[in-house]
C-alpha cells in the first residue's frame, strides 16, 4: 500500500497548524492584556471614589451631628413643656414651688389626670425622655436654684442684649422668680470656655425636684442654642420659654 503524502494532504496540514505561535496562545495573551487594562481602570476608579469619600466624610459627619442636635432640641423642649404642664396641674391641687415640680422622668411619662375623668393626658412622649446626644441616653436633671440654672440665665441675658427672659405664663413666671435670682446688666465678654453647670452633679439618680433637663454630652455643637455652642450648656426648662 502506498503511504506517500499527496499535495492536498500537505496543504491541509499547513492550514491547520500554521507556522509560529498557535492561535490559542495568541488569543490567551491578548485576553490577559485586556484583563490587565480593566483591572488598572477599576483600581483607578476605586481610588477616585475613595478620595471623594474622604473629602465628603467631614461634611457627612457634620450633617449627621446637626440632625441629632435638631432632634435633641426638639425633645428637650418637649420635656420643658411637660414640666410646665405637670407644675401647673400640681399647683391647681394646692401645691407650690418645689412640691409641685416633678422628681422623676416617670412622673412626666405617666401624664396628668384629665379633669372629670379617670384617664390621664399624655404630656411627654417616651422618645422625648431620651437624650439623643449622650451615650447613656439619659438627660441630666437641672435642680432649682442651682448654679447651672443661674449660668444658663446669664447666657440668655447676653444673647438677648441684657433683657431678662420672663415666661409669658404667670404661674411659671412666679416659679422663675423663686427658683432663679434676677440678673441684670451682664457684660458680654464673648467667652465660651466654660459651659453652664459643667461641674455640677446632674445625675438623674439623685432625688428631689428638677426644673429642667440638660444633655450629658460635653461635645462642642454644630448648632448654637441661644448662642451656646456646647451640648452640656443646652438647658431645657419652662422657666425661660
Amino acid at each position: 500500500m502506498n503511504h506517500s503524502v499527496g499535495p492536498y494532504h500537505k496543504m491541509w496540514t499547513r492550514g491547520s497548524r500554521p507556522l509560529g505561535e498557535p492561535i490559542t496562545t495568541r488569543r490567551s495573551s491578548q485576553q490577559r492584556r485586556e484583563d490587565g487594562y480593566t483591572l488598572v481602570a477599576l483600581l483607578a476608579l476605586m481610588t477616585i471614589l475613595a478620595l471623594f469619600a474622604m473629602a465628603a466624610a467631614p461634611a457627612i459627619r457634620q450633617q449627621v451631628q446637626r440632625e441629632r442636635e435638631v432632634e435633641a432640641i426638639f425633645r428637650g423642649e418637649e420635656v420643658a413643656d411637660a414640666i410646665r404642664d405637670y407644675y401647673k396641674y400640681r399647683t391647681s391641687q394646692g401645691l407650690r414651688f418645689d412640691q409641685a415640680l416633678p422628681t422623676s422622668m416617670d412622673q412626666l411619662l405617666e401624664g396628668i389626670p384629665i379633669p372629670g375623668g379617670t384617664k390621664k393626658r399624655q404630656i411627654l412622649r417616651a422618645s422625648a425622655a431620651r437624650d439623643p446626644l449622650s451615650d447613656s441616653g439619659e438627660w441630666g436633671f437641672v435642680r432649682p436654684r442651682s448654679q447651672t440654672l443661674i449660668e444658663f440665665q446669664r447666657a440668655l441675658i447676653v444673647y438677648i442684649n441684657n433683657v431678662p427672659p420672663t415666661p409669658s405664663d404667670p404661674q411659671v413666671a412666679e416659679l422663675q422668680r423663686v427658683m432663679v435670682p434676677t440678673i441684670t446688666n451682664i457684660l458680654n465678654t464673648g467667652s465660651t470656655d466654660t459651659a453652664p453647670g459643667g461641674e455640677e452633679d446632674l445625675s438623674s439618680d439623685a432625688t428631689g425636684p428638677f426644673v429642667g433637663v440638660v444633655s450629658r454630652s460635653r461635645n462642642n455643637s454644630v448648632l448654637h442654642y441661644y448662642g451656646i455652642d456646647r451640648h452640656d450648656g443646652w438647658i431645657f426648662t419652662p422657666l425661660f420659654r
